[in-house]
């Protein structure tokens, strides 16, 4: 780090805080349309503060729903084109009496930034939008073309992005994408996500006869829904926690050595997870670890089961209709729609008599996964270390975010997901907060990354 642009980050911190804070006020959430005009707001404030920053063709890129703000600065022949994701929207404030200090008047308490959007995704997306700045503040010029993408929609499941990507693929083209919108593996110990699972939720329903009937006329006479839903969910996994979906695991890869020795490197204490959880024992597919178990191998789990009456005693009924909802996590080459046409054949197959069943695809997912040789994740290690004076794990995260494979397949760029975030800072939770230690780094850690990319 140049003594030059140490000086602008330490001289202009106040500032920065108080822009970043500007941007928290605006309750961008996207839930809902109450805050319509706070979005837009939003939008429009990303839009000026990139163009006071140094970027050009600053614009607001229609969808249909949320805007999705774009920018540029294209002044670097011959080198890498980075394109920065982020989002401006956030998830709804309450219980509000459950925060400690209101969540759009930002607080700083004990090196933490406290509001919604401080670490989700606001701060981190700050970040790079200060550290490009600062590098042409104090250099005139950067090392590399940068372009920008954020979003509005990214809480409410990006509804309107997947195509824009399509319809602008070519106005987005880069080389990388870098996304920052997630936690580190705990302070001090920066980590880069190589791998995403992906997503396939669904709701089961099952239906008897046309309407509730009596238990004592017609019970054991006629099938039970409730009955036929516990057996079709019981028939999709065995006592030994693996599928038994025919097919389901085609395209999972077996996981290498090097997967399983960055999986013992975490250090990851299952024991304690049982003792935080207050269950006498983890359970999962046999033979893998519990964090293999839950980011690099697939999954089903049931999420609800509803029928009959819920009320309080007893309704001595058969009921007329039960149903479920389950979603698969998904690894490697597993595609969701290929995933779902085997389950509804396993429904088919394994459908109860005296029931119809109904299934419905509610959401899906391809997983993501980029190799850790890839110059842009190597530079980002390197970054990590120079800024952070830590060398980075390499983690495959369980969660999915859908938009990350729309990225690399539509664009053909790597994905460079390096977060700033810490697990512990209540993000979509009263009280989120920014380690504002972390904000600094983060700061240092983008410009690094940026002048590597642009290395000669």
């Amino acid at each position: 780090m140049s003594d030059q642009l140490e000086h602008y980050f330490t001289s202009n911190r106040q500032a920065h805080l108080e822009e970043l804070s500007q941007f928290l006020r605006i309750p961008s959430i996207s839930v809902g349309t109450e805050h319509k005009e706070h979005i837009r707001k939003a939008a429009a404030w990303l839009a000026d503060s990139l163009k006071s920053g140094g970027m050009e063709h600053a614009q607001l890129l229609e969808t249909g729903g949320n805007p999705v703000v774009y920018a540029d600065w294209l002044h670097a022949p011959g080198k890498p084109t980075l394109l920065i994701y982020g989002h401006y929207d956030v998830q709804p404030s309450d219980p509000d009496d459950r925060w400690d200090s209101p969540p759009f008047e930002p607080t700083i308490r004990d090196g933490k930034l406290y509001a919604r959007g401080a670490t989700d995704d606001k701060g981190q997306l700050f970040i790079h939008m200060k550290a490009v700045a600062a590098l042409l503040a104090t250099e005139g010029k950067l090392p590399v073309n940068i372009k920008w993408c954020i979003e509005g929609e990214e809480e409410i499941a990006s509804k309107h992005l997947f195509a824009l990507l399509e319809k602008e693929a070519e106005k987005l083209q880069a080389d990388a994408v870098v996304i920052s919108d997630g936690p580190m593996q705990e302070r001090g110990v920066p980590s880069i996500l190589y791998g995403l699972r992906g997503l396939c939720g669904f709701q089961l329903d099952v239906t008897g006869p046309r309407h509730d009937l009596h238990s004592g006329l017609y019970g054991g006479g006629v099938q039970n829904p409730i009955f036929a839903l516990s057996e079709l969910l019981a028939s999709m996994k065995n006592n030994e926690g693996t599928i038994t979906i025919d097919g389901f695991y085609e395209g999972v890869e077996p996981l290498s050595e090097a997967d399983r020795e960055r999986f013992t490197t975490l250090k990851h204490d299952d024991a304690k997870v049982q003792r935080d959880l207050a269950v006498n024992a983890l359970f999962g597919e046999a033979g893998y670890s519990f964090l293999e178990r839950t980011t690099a191998r697939p999954t089903l789990e049931i999420h609800t089961i509803t029928g009959g009456f819920q009320g309080e005693g007893i309704k001595p009924i058969v009921p007329s209709s039960a149903s479920a909802k389950l979603s698969c996590r998904l690894v490697d080459q597993q595609d969701p729609d290929r995933i779902f046409e085997l389950i509804e054949r396993h429904i088919e197959l394994h459908k109860p008599a005296g029931v119809e069943v109904k299934l419905t695809l509610l959401v899906k997912g391809k997983p993501f996964r980029v190799s850790t040789d890839n110059p842009y994740i190597q530079a980002a290690a390197r970054a990590y270390e120079a800024g952070f004076g830590a060398s980075p794990v390499f983690v495959r995260a369980g969660g999915s975010i859908p938009i990350v494979d729309s990225f690399s397949r539509l664009l053909e760029a790597p994905v460079v997901l390096m977060n700033f975030g810490l697990p512990d800072e209540n993000l979509h939770a009263p009280n989120e907060h920014f380690h504002l230690e972390n904000f600094d780094l983060g700061l240092r850690t983008v410009c690094h990354f940026v002048r590597l990319v642009g290395a000669p």
